[in-house]
């Protein structure tokens, strides 16, 4: 991972945790750009802020939410764009079995800051 590239995603990686444990729809939704496409735990495509903001207003209000990534790669793949693929591991403070999901997040320059422009969750067990 390029150290740029790394230290670009681990800020987002950052913010969007934080985000998450208190299941703060703008702040999360602040991590993406206007024209975001979202795929998440459920079978529609989100688009854009207020997408992101729909998406994260309709999960359960677990009381004590965390995710954790692991696994991170990021590949700087042109001045403005960078690629990231990740394991995210959700503990929802046995509301739910914990989740643990594939990740992979297209990052964009937008307006002088990196923005998220397609997030794509998937199951980790294998479909075949």
């Amino acid at each position: 991972m390029s150290s740029e590239a790394g230290e670009i995603v681990s800020a987002i990686i950052s913010k969007w945790c934080a985000g998450f444990a208190k299941l703060d729809a703008s702040a999360l939704s602040s991590l993406y750009s206007k024209n975001a496409f979202f795929f998440g735990s459920n079978p529609k495509l989100y688009r854009g802020r207020d997408g992101v903001a729909d998406y994260f207003n309709g999960l359960p209000r677990w009381r004590k939410p965390s995710a954790a990534f692991s696994d991170v790669q990021a590949a700087q793949s042109g001045p403005d764009l960078i690629n990231m693929a990740a394991t995210i591991s959700f503990d929802l403070a046995g509301e739910r079995a914990d989740l643990m999901v594939k990740m992979s997040w297209v990052i964009v320059r937008e307006d002088g800051d990196w923005k998220i422009v397609n997030h794509h969750a998937s199951s980790q067990a294998p479909l075949i």
